[in-house]
């Protein structure tokens, strides 16, 4: 059973604040070319994404300096949606210590994709505490996911979180949706770029 765990990219879409919307303009047509062709022009951070560590930090790896099968592997949902202090602490992840060990991915379910195209979308979800980030870089995990638009409280000005985890080579999955439809404890994730040349970010099928 296959999960998708992406937003449709679209004009209209929700973005982060500041950035643009995607055009999704119309190139060729069937009637007057033959067929169909578009030109596609949006950030590289546009609806589920992923980040690099040279997003955040100068010198750092781009999507493009990594083996393929760093976007792939076993990952595992941590249902943090109950976070009552607007951040995820160590302590709602310890119960999933164990499984982090073994896994790849650590997915962050907030339930906030639940506000997506609505105002709610881009405040109030519980993103991770900086304390939380430094425990879980200790762990051997290829990408940390979350069902918000950022990792970071959209109040920080520094993106700590992104800075600490990118600093340890701990991709930044952002924006997936559909973690309901995910049943077993592991499972099997993809969050395959574009391979496009030293790529800060790229939006992902997940």
């Amino acid at each position: 059973r296959v999960v998708d765990l992406s937003h449709l990219i679209w004009a209209g879409m929700p973005v982060f604040p500041g950035t643009e919307q995607p055009l999704l303009q119309e190139a060729n047509t069937l009637a007057k070319d033959g067929f169909r062709e578009a030109i596609i022009t949006m950030y590289s951070h546009t609806g589920t994404h992923i980040d690099a560590p040279a997003h955040m930090l100068e010198g750092a790896l781009c999507l493009d300096d990594f083996e393929i099968d760093q976007y792939i592997g076993t990952a595992v949902v941590a249902d943090v949606s109950q976070a009552k202090t607007g951040f995820i602490e160590r302590e709602a992840l310890l119960p999933y210590a164990e499984t982090i060990k073994q896994t790849d991915f650590l997915i962050l379910k907030t339930g906030w994709s639940r506000y997506w195209g609505e105002v709610n979308y881009y405040s109030g979800f519980p993103a991770l505490s900086k304390e939380a980030a430094g425990w879980l870089s200790e762990f051997q995990l290829k990408g940390i996911g979350i069902d918000a638009i950022s990792i970071d409280s959209m109040d920080s000005d520094d993106f700590p979180v992104h800075k600490l985890l990118l600093a340890k080579n701990i991709l930044i999955i952002e924006n997936l949706t559909n973690l309901d439809l995910i049943s077993q404890e592991r499972f099997l994730l993809s969050v395959m770029p574009l391979k496009t040349k030293a790529a800060d970010g790229s939006p992902v099928r997940a």
